[in-house]
């Protein structure tokens, strides 16, 4: 996965989010996507969606690119973390 000129949407709650995240990505916990659909549609290039494991960012992104929304799931936000470190 390349993950360059990409936007980073980390699924899980607040509280998780802030216990560590990858520099950059963006909070939308899942139970708010439905909700936020016009905002992620404004942001330009495709989106990748982590989590804790990858399995909220698998319905996240089953659920966007069901409404039209270039994504991708990046699994858990240490290994997207992982990969932008060593690119």
């Amino acid at each position: 996965m390349s993950i360059n000129k990409k936007t980073i949407v980390d699924v899980r709650t607040p509280g998780e989010f802030m216990g560590g995240h990858v520099v950059g990505s963006i909070n939308i916990p899942l139970q708010e996507i439905q909700h936020r659909i016009d905002e992620l549609k404004a942001i330009n290039g495709p989106l990748v969606l982590c989590c804790a494991s990858g399995n909220r960012s698998g319905l996240a992104t089953q659920f966007l690119k069901s409404c039209g929304i270039e994504c991708e799931n990046g699994g858990s936000w240490m290994d997207v973390n992982f990969l932008i470190q060593n690119r």
